[in-house]
């Protein structure tokens, strides 16, 4: 073997004697063994596993399941455990109510709860109480916990809507939201210190909650709805997630009739057997959900990822059963609220349309532009709403402080049931907007790569010979966003200002790895036109197309 490779053994070598998983173990063993028999792609999987630790930052931890430092596995879970907990105590982190502990939930992918264990035992072990959730259980419903109880921290055990092989770790602090800078670098570091695993104290499994916690979080929930109309018939689906339950129960609470569930996807299943990725903006995922409501007739899809941190919403229309965009429904519910009288601040992210600042305009109430994810979002004071593109929606900060897909799934089903008892639907509300403020629609190009090389590649091409025009509109200015600006911290991604209120950003994902290009065109509606709409969804449909076009090839992607 060369020097190399045989420092990859013993660095592997070393791993194995801490690991306290029999399955990884065993994992790496058969590694190990493959290596010196010149067994084809051994000595790169091995590299791949040792090419240094996964990465925390403030989406916490997330990537493939297995043995080595650069996967999810128990070693890794357990230093980042003790590495949280030194961040901790270094902070004097005591929450709202003086207790030191904290809260940690998980979902039904495979080994979160031997995570969550693990976490527990590392954080008794540093002298904090542990309070573990009684069962797989939404993401929600942790940041909902760690405000109810006083808690200095939460963690949450999963992957959201990755791929069945993943599994990841997110970390919010006492006042309910997901980490930021400078709090992920110094946790990053604290578990950089981490020494030898045997030295890490463990104690006692923790508390277990009760259920009157869900039950509390699920009235809260229910609580949203005012009386009206509740004639609707829906069809849900929680993709194999952990959503199921949660959802039926604020239905019924909140006075709406059982839902038609998708049978195949109602169970939790860390397999996900009838989907490619278990994310409802994945092409497929939504079949058997849209094809149950064509069969029966339905007035509406809903759907949550697996974690049911996000919400989907589909609908009929003249060509057949269509996915609204996560711009619609955060223009939906947004309309709903400003409806209602909601006061306070409209926050959405840079990667989202530019409507929500129109709207919140016109209803008298500001608007603030955050970084992509609810970890910005929940940060803003005086937040009364918040939502991304990615379907995701804060329609109760006052809870959580996070984005949640039950309560946003329970507010748009009471919305388009109260449009259902005027004889009109979500789109006709869609098209209310529209007249209103223009037509914003909205698109993206999201390539996956494997070779993680080419994401800055890309970006670096783009700086260095920027696009004068992209879908036949001029490039008025250029953001690079790695700057910052007053009123945003720096992040990796360049927004371009068009022509004609157009727009396109090109970013790396936080959480996956891919490219991802988000586009806006904005079409005004003709006055008096009878298919004034219907006309400017055909030509802003046209100009995504080029926009998506040029900007990878500008990309070269």
């Amino acid at each position: 073997m060369s020097p190399d490779v045989d420092v990859l053994v013993a660095r592997a070598r070393a791993w194995l004697a801490e690991d306290p998983d029999p399955q990884t173990r065993a994992e790496l063993a058969l590694v190990l063994a493959d290596v010196p028999a010149g067994v084809d792609g051994s000595a790169a999987d091995l590299a791949d596993r040792f090419r240094g630790m996964l990465e925390f930052g403030t989406a916490g931890l997330r990537g493939a399941l297995g043995a080595g430092p650069h996967r999810m596995n128990r070693v890794v879970v357990l230093r980042a455990a003790a590495g949280l907990a030194a961040y901790l105590r270094q902070e004097g982190a005591i929450g709202p109510s003086g207790q030191r502990s904290v809260v940690i939930g998980y979902d039904a992918r495979h080994n979160s709860d031997v995570f969550a264990r693990d976490t527990a035992e590392v954080m008794t072990g540093a002298g904090f109480t542990a309070w573990v959730m009684p069962r797989p259980l939404p993401t929600p419903l942790l940041a909902f916990a760690i405000r109810e109880l006083g808690c200095a921290a939460g963690i949450m055990v999963t992957a959201s809507h990755n791929p069945p092989q993943d599994n990841g770790y997110k970390v919010y602090l006492g006042d309910g939201s997901q980490i930021v800078p400078p709090a992920d670098h110094d946790i990053a570091g604290h578990i950089d210190a981490v020494g030898h695993l045997a030295d890490v104290p463990r104690g006692g499994p923790g508390t277990v909650l009760g259920e009157d916690l869900v039950d509390h979080y699920l009235d809260t929930v229910a609580g949203l709805a005012v009386d009206g109309p509740r004639d609707l018939d829906i069809v849900y689906t929680p993709l194999h997630g952990v959503g199921g339950t949660t959802v039926l129960q604020v239905l019924e609470t909140a006075g709406f009739s059982e839902p038609r569930v998708v049978e195949q996807q109602a169970e939790p299943d860390p397999d996900f057997p009838t989907v490619g990725f278990p994310n409802p903006e994945e092409p497929g995922a939504m079949d058997l959900a849209l094809a149950l409501a064509e069969e029966t007739g339905a007035d509406i899809v809903v759907a949550n990822d697996p974690d049911a941190d996000r919400c989907a919403a589909a609908v009929p229309g003249l060509h057949g059963w269509r996915m609204l965009r996560g711009d619609e429904v955060g223009a939906l519910l947004a309309h709903h609220l400003f409806t209602r009288g909601r006061t306070g601040t409209y926050a959405s992210s840079i990667v989202s349309s530019s409507l929500l600042a129109k709207q919140a305009a016109a209803a008298g109430q500001p608007h603030e532009e955050t970084l992509t994810g609810f970890k910005w979002i929940g940060r803003v004071p005086g937040l009364a709403f918040g939502y991304e593109e990615a379907l995701g929606y804060c329609v109760d900060p006052e809870h959580v402080r996070d984005k949640d897909g039950v309560s946003a799934l329970l507010l748009l089903c009471e919305l388009a049931a109260e449009l259902k008892a005027e004889g009109r639907g979500l789109t006709d509300l869609l098209d209310d907007i529209a007249r209103e403020h223009g037509l914003h629609a909205t698109g993206q190009v999201s390539v996956r790569v494997d070779d993680l090389a080419l994401i800055p590649a890309a970006l670096a091409g783009l700086r260095e010979q920027p696009p004068t025009e992209l879908g036949g509109l001029a490039v008025l200015g250029v953001d690079d966003l790695g700057q910052g600006s007053a009123a945003l911290p720096p992040t990796d991604g360049l927004r371009y200002h068009l022509a004609d209120g157009a727009r396109v950003i090109v970013r790396p994902s936080g959480t996956e790895p891919k490219v991802k290009c988000y586009l806006e065109v904005v079409v005004p509606i003709e006055a008096g036109a009878d298919d004034g709409v219907e006309a400017a969804r055909i030509s802003a449909a046209g100009r995504l197309d080029a926009l998506g076009s040029d900007i990878r090839t500008a990309a070269g992607l």
